[in-house]
């Protein structure tokens, strides 16, 4: 006979039910757009260039965020979490891994559009590859750090899953936020405002708009802005005042950045598009610039 978990402290039946449904969709969703994104890179000879591979380490960055949520997704669905304090370092490291190598993969993308557009240069081979391994290190590089002490991951209100301990908002919290914050949302988020400000500049002097050059910052502001300002709030005030509920939130909104970053840097970018839809059907893509367009 199976014992069941009782539900986590502040959360009813249906809540816990809606939550571990939004996290498994979002994952499931998030991993076929990304999963088909990196097969296309694979298959698609067309797509094999250096800007595309920053879009490739954009994809893989996502699908490892729709991994994290879909083990999220199972353990909300039990009720509580199966692997342990062990599993939840990992979960916690792995979830941090992935969510800092898309922002700063986004950041390279945007640094690439700004010199193909603006300077007319073409990115190698060698720099695109270096961009993308220096994104993976300096992310895990942050990462790391909670489980060497400076910050600590733990569960989240729901319990069901890990991120990083803002309940407790004292000194070694704090510090590693204001690093954390710094260096991996407000430069990556200062790059892109800048190069895409950039670009639209140059846009309206052609009076030729190839992409929306703000939908990029507001994708970066819209999924990853509430979960930062609850950590931020963190370390000034005791946020374990708001309802346990109310702060899963911003996570579930965080989880939705693969599905939208599959819209923005793949099917949103032409030359990408027409890869995926040759990989799909078998009909040739036509002859067309690369040049990260997205609609």
């Amino acid at each position: 006979m199976v014992t069941a978990h009782p539900l986590p402290e502040g959360f009813t039946e249906i809540e816990v039910f809606a939550i571990g449904t939004a996290l498994l969709v979002e994952a499931l969703l998030g991993f076929c757009l990304n999963g088909l994104t990196i097969i296309s890179f694979r298959k698609i000879k067309e797509l094999r260039t250096p800007s595309n591979l920053l879009v490739l380490s954009i994809a893989l960055a996502d699908c490892g965020i729709c991994i994290n949520a879909f083990i999220a997704a199972f353990s909300s669905f039990l009720r509580y979490w199966p692997y342990g304090s062990e599993g939840c370092q990992i979960h916690g490291f792995h979830g941090f891994l992935t969510a800092l190598a898309s922002i700063s993969s986004s950041a390279a993308v945007a640094w690439d559009r700004y010199h193909h557009y603006c300077t007319r240069s073409r990115l190698q081979w060698s720099t695109a590859a270096s961009m993308m391994v220096f994104a993976w290190l300096f992310a895990a590089f942050w990462s790391v750090m909670p489980l060497l002490g400076w910050g600590e991951y733990d569960y989240e209100p729901l319990r069901t899953c890990c991120t990083l301990d803002y309940s407790k908002g004292d000194r070694n919290y704090v510090t590693f936020l204001f690093a954390l914050s710094t260096f991996n949302f407000m430069i990556p988020g200062f790059i892109m405002l800048t190069a895409y400000q950039s670009i639209h500049q140059k846009f309206r002097k052609t009076g030729h708009f190839k992409f929306n050059t703000g939908l990029p910052l507001k994708t970066l502001v819209i999924c990853w802005g509430p979960y930062c300002l609850l950590c931020s709030y963190a370390a000034v005030e005791n946020v374990m005042f708001i309802p346990p509920k109310y702060r899963m939130i911003p996570a579930l909104i965080a989880k939705t950045v693969p599905t939208v970053d599959a819209f923005v840097y793949a099917l949103g970018n032409e030359n990408y598009r027409g890869g995926i839809w040759q990989f799909l059907t078998g009909q040739k893509i036509e002859k067309a610039e690369v040049d990260n367009k997205t609609k």
